[in-house]
């Protein structure tokens, strides 16, 4: 049980700091580029240090394609709250209707082989 649930465990907190990579800056707006930019190469380090083990670890239980499909669900839920509760934005109906068919996704993805 413990090799299907820590690479999703790694892969959550990569996405955590990527998702501060890619979109903490844009409270921020008033910094140079390029100091945004190394800082966010900084975060991206962790990311990856959390990221490339969930992979190999998850390689020995998932296929590449559901790695990438938790990675993407993932992405979206951290995402989903990093936008609301940090960037202050409203999550909308339309983004429930979307999540919702990356759901169907991936019961497809993972239920027929």
């Amino acid at each position: 049980m413990l090799r299907y649930v820590t690479p999703i465990i790694l892969l959550l907190i990569s996405n955590i700091f990527m998702t501060f990579a890619w979109y903490g800056h844009l409270k921020f707006r008033s910094l140079p580029i390029f100091i945004v930019i190394l800082a966010s190469w900084g975060i991206a380090f962790f990311e990856y240090c959390f990221q490339v083990p969930a992979n190999r670890i998850g390689y020995d239980c998932y296929n590449a394609v559901q790695l990438k499909t938790i990675q993407e669900v993932i992405t979206l839920t951290v995402f989903s709250f990093f936008s609301v509760l940090y960037l202050k934005e409203q999550f909308r109906w339309n983004y429930l209707v979307g999540f919702i068919f990356i759901v169907l996704a991936v019961i497809f993805i993972f239920k027929f082989k």
